[in-house]
């Protein structure tokens, strides 16, 4: 498989493998199982929501104000 980078992504990737003394390919790997390990962790975080949803399970307004309060007081 071969990819292409601009220029300046693939100079990026480069001073990057440099400063962790790692290959190219393997920092470009990394990157791109990271990446594709979100997606389907994202994907599969959708679905949930949507299949709550659809089983009408709902936080009301009034709790999810409650949940901010919570987290970010004042």
């Amino acid at each position: 498989m071969e990819v292409d980078f601009t220029p300046d992504l693939e100079a990026k990737l480069t001073r990057l493998a440099a400063e962790q003394g790692r290959d190219l390919k393997a920092v470009v790997r990394e990157a791109v199982e990271r990446l594709v390990d979100y997606d389907e962790w994202f994907i599969r975080e959708v679905e949930k929501g949507l299949a709550a949803a659809d089983r009408g399970d709902f936080v009301d307004h009034e709790e999810i104000g409650k949940i901010i309060d919570g987290r970010y007081p004042g």
